[in-house]
């Protein structure tokens, strides 16, 4: 038959049942209704079958659909143990959506797009042999932790992973671009490719000069910001990864830039066309003296990063204009505009109702908490991350002067629900980080030297979670409540303690560390002050006994960490990150990184299809209800 002629097919039907409850009870059965019929309609019907795992891989290796490389790192026998293993482990599917999302995005398919190749098993056979990169024992530990959900590698990780033809694993990229021509077309060129191959992209333009700044001298003679946002949102339009991801870009502003006003304007629905942006995001990078001049409802002044760079010799980015605020407006040398702080406050809280945009990045709370070396001026599509970066300089030859550095996301997520029944915390998290680690030790993105630079120095990755609603709603404890936020506390130093202990390990198994680690908080052991001066552990009764089965670090043991750390290093510059991870929470069938719930059905529109409806992932019509409304 083929996935293309599917007819009469029943589970969309019955998903659909679920937003009609009958006598005021949720029809939760119709969704696992829908689940087995999308099974027997569409999945098994359609599953091209092999006799074993071994002629299954021959096969996708014959017409190119698995790469070679990766597998014969291993002996062929561990293949077969390997597969048998994850098939031993017995995995379902919770609901029709988490089978839904998997087949029709992430499943590997025919190249006419008719027959499924893979099962979600398969999948994650294949993440696993990828990232363990030839070592049976981390190979295991990797595709026990997907298989039970406790591990859910990022979108294009796990999508990619073994793949012949493929994008890359990485999930996101910041980019910086300067004042000048080559760079701003060093970094159109730099959007193409990276959206193209991976993903969405985070730039800041807060280092251009304004509208009506001089050039070479002619007054008037600069077009802006907004000139510059249309280029990289056609950019992005074109631009996607093979189909199947759209290019999407996100430009962040400071909002001590002169472009301010008409940067925030470009986002209006009444917007002039020749100006208005309608499918890139925006972002605003404010720092804390805005706020202090809000609060005094007094008047701010903006100023040409033109002629900021001309008296202090770095790009606008670098400026940390709450310290120089004063010493900037005394400045007779600084081109400087006047506005009221409260009336763009009042701008982006009125752009922010009617669009969603902009995201906001307090800056120096970022900065007052980054134990690196550098400065963090941006951040990303999904405003999680805070990472430090150098600006390039270009000749008009296109090279390189000096090669500055920026950002690519290696994105992982843990899963909240099934994180607090692993039978060992740290072992999860540990193989994580060599999943993680692999991601970024692999990802060279030639085409953006900048990029594939800053990776190679900072080794970084971001390892998140999913499902903390999921988990709460699921203890009974309400979202917001003073035990949800202490379990919350408890959970990410855990997090930090393992992916920590985990970096310092590789560091000294190879012996290096990320660069400038000499220059950090963590080699003068300043970092963990906070948790050997006083223990991060559980208070009340109720997070206790969440925690009784997971061991929790004491201030002896941070104190042994942070003279192992300050004697041999981290390998990671960073290493935690919450990404909002929509589509891979689906397939875990949790909530959405540790947002809350804001619907008990919720209501997708997909695709050719139609509506699809969700219910809450744990949502039962009894004893939880109320806490998701929470």
């Amino acid at each position: 038959m083929g996935l293309k002629h599917l007819e009469d097919v029943t589970y969309f039907r019955l998903n659909n049942e679920i937003n009609r409850p009958v006598n005021g009870q949720i029809m939760l059965h119709k969704d696992k209704e829908a689940l087995d019929a999308f099974f027997k309609e569409n999945v098994v019907p359609n599953t091209m079958v092999f006799d074993s795992i071994t002629d299954k891989i021959n096969y996708l290796i014959e017409h190119n659909y698995i790469e070679t490389a990766f597998l014969k790192k291993y002996r062929p026998e561990f293949l077969e143990e390997l597969h048998q293993f994850i098939k031993d482990q017995n995995f379902q599917f919770k609901s029709f959506m988490a089978a839904y999302k998997f087949y029709n995005q992430y499943a590997l398919k025919t190249n006419d797009g008719e027959y499924y190749l893979e099962s979600m098993e398969d999948r994650v056979f294949f993440n696993a042999l990828y990232f363990a990169d030839g070592d049976e024992a981390i190979a295991t530990d990797i595709a026990n932790e997907i298989i039970h959900q406790r591990y859910q590698p990022a979108t294009p990780s796990f999508l990619n992973a073994g793949r012949a033809r493929r994008g890359e694993l990485v999930s996101c990229f910041l980019i910086q671009v300067t004042d000048d021509m080559n760079s701003i077309g060093r970094s159109i060129n730099s959007a193409l490719q990276l959206s193209r191959i991976g993903g969405g992209v985070g730039i800041t333009l807060s280092n251009l000069r304004e509208a009506g700044a001089p050039i070479k001298g002619y007054e008037g003679a600069a077009s802006g910001v907004v000139p510059v946002m249309k280029l990289f949102e056609d950019s992005f339009s074109y631009s996607n990864q093979l189909g199947q991801r759209q290019g999407a870009g996100v430009v962040y502003l400071n909002v001590f830039h002169p472009d301010i006003i008409a940067f925030l304007s470009t986002k209006k629905e009444n917007a002039d066309e020749k100006v208005r942006v309608k499918t890139l995001s925006l972002g605003v990078v404010v720092p804390d003296k805005f706020y202090e001049l809000a609060r005094k409802n007094e008047e701010m002044y903006l100023f040409s990063p033109y002629s900021v760079e001309l008296e202090y010799g770095v790009p606008f980015n670098y400026i940390d204009i709450t310290e120089k605020y004063d010493e900037l407006v005394a400045n007779p040398n600084i081109r400087k505009t006047k506005i009221k702080a409260r009336d763009l406050e009042t701008e982006i809280s009125k752009l922010q109702q009617e669009s969603g945009y902009p995201y906001v990045v307090n800056i120096d709370t970022a900065n007052r908490a980054n134990p690196v070396d550098g400065k963090i001026i941006m951040s990303n599509l999904c405003s999680e991350i805070l990472q430090v970066q150098e600006p390039s300089l270009i000749n008009d030859a296109q090279e390189f002067l000096q090669m500055g550095t920026d950002v690519s996301c290696n994105l992982g997520s843990t899963n909240v629900v099934n994180m607090m029944t692993s039978p060992d915390f740290g072992r999860s998290i540990r193989a994580m980080v060599r999943a993680l680690t692999f991601v970024t030790d692999s990802s060279h993105i030639v085409a953006v030297p900048t990029i594939d630079h800053g990776n190679s120095l900072a080794h970084t990755f971001g390892l998140g979670a999913m499902g903390l609603h999921s988990y709460l709603a699921q203890q009974l404890i309400e979202y917001g409540s003073p035990e949800s936020v202490e379990f919350t506390s408890i959970y990410f130093m855990l997090m930090n303690y393992w992916t920590l202990v985990e970096s310092n390990n590789i560091a000294r198994e190879r012996g290096i560390t990320f660069h400038n680690f000499e220059k950090s908080d963590y080699a003068n052991g300043s970092y963990f002050d906070k948790y050997v001066t006083g223990e991060f552990v559980p208070k009340s009764d109720r997070v206790k006994e969440l925690f009784k089965d997971v061991f929790i670090p004491s201030a002896a043991d941070w104190a042994e960490l942070r003279e192992k750390v300050q004697a041999d290093g981290l390998y990671h510059q960073n290493r935690l990150a919450v990404a909002p991870n929509g589509s891979i929470s689906y397939i875990n069938d949790v909530s959405a990184s540790i947002h809350p719930i804001t619907q008990r059905i919720e209501e997708r529109q997909e695709k050719k299809i139609g509506k699809i409806y969700y219910p809450a992932a744990g949502l039962s019509t009894d004893k939880n209800l109320i806490h998701f409304d929470k």
